[in-house]
């Protein structure tokens, strides 16, 4: 069974564990909104069942028709494509703010998650013996850029592994604890680097929880939002994070190279400025002008030229679907879909990885008997796509799966190990 608090949980069959669950999310049991489950705004769902959106999303079909539209002027227009999308960066900032519920000077654009975090970890005023606190099983978009910090004298200390009893059983990433969080924290502790949801196991911070803990300890919160953003919901100042960084291409349904990067005004004060280039000074096209004046916004992270289809991708996602649906309904919708794939698996053969309600992602993990490599390539060829990490298969829906999606695919999942786990 669920074990109570926010750090426990356990590897349980389905039958116990799922009713707790709907208990605890009654309300979601019924989709709230009417969402776009549709081929034509998602052409995917032709070739595939999909399962991977924690991977790579499918690209939201009305934002290539518009990348493609920018591409095709720029091919035939040159220059003077920036006449009509001039206003594209404004636009940008200012739909990301109201998504995380900030000011449009707070956001900016960065191409992937390590390159917010290597502008983050290389341009904090680390002093000789000062430490970062992560946790072992990040991912290494968020290990490296700090790991470097030894350089500077930083120490990076690793929150462990929380296990169950049945450890030799189960020997597979799980989460961290708070009470390891705590006891590890000291007073040369000056950046808590850690994931919204961890990539292997779907764990969720509470990030409420966090933040006022950071707050009161004058400690900057850096969250790597990729395997969150676009599934739950995000509010830095709400939540009293420092910095967000999350890529755009998993639950956010946009193109590959595109990201967005939130910094607070107080953590933009403390951060030297690694990287340079026209773009973050407020004279920017007067080329020839090599005054030092950059934009006191989070634009002075913005150093060089951008591709612009990468944010017109996003933007167009983020006013049709993000914005408009809300993040509260969309989570609810994920985990209602969620909980109709645990229903209908044999829970004979299949353990789902079940947190506490404020520790649940967009990703649900499961162990079985059965490799899980094998496991994947052997729903592929029935055209089900899903991915496997730390030992876990991901069950990753997002809010355009429909619920016979969801049935057939725990029942495929369910033969299918059979076929592959001997007797």
């Amino acid at each position: 069974m669920l074990v109570g608090g926010n750090e426990s949980y356990c590897h349980s069959t389905v039958s116990d564990e799922y009713h707790y669950m709907r208990s605890e999310l009654e309300d979601s049991l019924e989709s709230p909104v009417e969402f776009y489950k549709d081929s034509e705004h998602f052409p995917i769902k032709n070739n595939c069942l999909y399962l991977a959106n924690c991977a790579i999303g499918p690209l939201y079909q009305p934002s290539l028709e518009k990348m493609k539209n920018f591409l095709t002027m720029q091919s035939e227009s040159g220059i003077q494509v920036a006449d009509h999308y001039g206003g594209i960066l404004s636009s940008f900032r200012e739909k990301v703010a109201h998504l995380l519920r900030t000011e449009a000077d707070n956001v900016a654009y960065v191409s992937n998650t390590a390159t917010g975090i290597n502008i983050l970890a290389n341009g904090y005023p680390f002093a000789k013996g000062d430490q970062v606190l992560s946790y072992v099983h990040e991912f290494p978009s968020n290990h490296y850029p700090w790991l470097l910090q030894k350089n500077r004298g930083v120490e990076l200390i690793l929150l462990p592994d929380v296990r169950n009893a049945d450890e030799e059983a189960h020997p597979q990433p799980s989460h961290w604890s708070f009470e390891d969080l705590k006891n590890n924290t000291t007073e040369r502790t000056k950046v808590i680097a850690i994931s919204h949801v961890q990539f292997a196991s779907g764990y969720a911070a509470d990030l409420k929880k966090l933040g006022d803990f950071c707050r009161d300890r004058k400690i900057d919160l850096v969250v790597d939002a990729a395997q969150s953003l676009g599934v739950l919901p995000v509010y830095p100042e709400d939540y009293g994070i420092s910095a967000i960084i999350a890529s755009s291409w998993k639950w956010l349904l946009s193109s590959r190279g595109s990201g967005i990067f939130y910094t607070s005004p107080d953590l933009r004060d403390k951060l030297k400025i690694t990287c340079a280039g026209d773009a973050m000074m407020k004279h920017r096209l007067d080329y020839l002008n090599h005054t030092w004046d950059p934009f006191p916004s989070a634009r002075k992270f913005e150093y060089s030229t951008l591709p612009w289809e990468h944010l017109i991708s996003l933007e167009t996602v983020l006013e049709d679907i993000f914005i408009p649906y809300g993040m509260e309904a969309i989570s609810k919708e994920v985990f209602r879909l969620q909980d109709l794939f645990i229903q209908h698996l044999d829970e004979t053969i299949i353990r789902p990885i079940l947190f506490p309600p404020i520790n649940r992602s967009g990703i649900l993990s499961v162990e079985s008997d059965a490799d899980p490599n094998t496991v994947v390539s052997k729903l592929r060829e029935q055209n089900i796509v899903l991915t496997s990490q730390g030992g876990y298969l991901r069950i990753a829906p997002h809010f355009y799966m429909e619920d016979v999606d969801m049935i057939h695919a725990a029942r495929a999942l369910s033969d299918t190990i059979k076929t592959v786990v001997p007797n």
